[in-house]
């Protein structure tokens, strides 16, 4: 099995939001929504998700960014945007999403997620990494 199969059985068995395999080998499951997990992780250590494999269970634009200015190696989503798709596209992330959709949601599913409305059209990535994690 390879290591992108472990992380994404992982996310499943333990019904987390988010699986890290991080480049030293070591797997932490996280549990918090939207990009909590991921920017206390870059917060904590800028290059913590260099080389690492991930799997989250919905990646937009600004996870996809957030990930992609962090270094992974790797990506699945469960449920991965349009926005979100061309930052990987762009940027040569290689990944893997079982349903691709418009945009990211809102927590009251009645429109697209703010921060995913925010950024949706921005092209320079550093903006949206720096909004966050700086």
């Amino acid at each position: 099995m390879d290591k992108l199969e472990i992380v994404k059985n992982r996310l499943f068995e333990t019904d987390a939001s988010l699986v890290v395999m991080f480049s030293n080998g070591e797997i932490k499951e996280y549990f918090n929504k939207r990009v909590i997990d991921i920017v206390s992780i870059l917060k904590e250590n800028k290059d913590g998700l260099k080389d690492a494999i991930v799997a989250d269970k919905i990646i937009g634009k600004v996870a996809a960014t957030l990930m992609t200015k962090a270094g992974v190696k790797k990506v699945y989503s469960k449920t991965l945007s349009k926005f979100g798709k061309d930052v990987f596209d762009n940027n040569n992330i290689p990944y893997e999403y079982d349903i691709i959709t418009e945009y990211v949601i809102n927590n009251e599913k009645t429109g697209m997620c703010p921060m995913e409305n925010r950024f949706k059209d921005e092209e320079d990535l550093d903006v949206i990494y720096d909004f966050f994690v700086k």
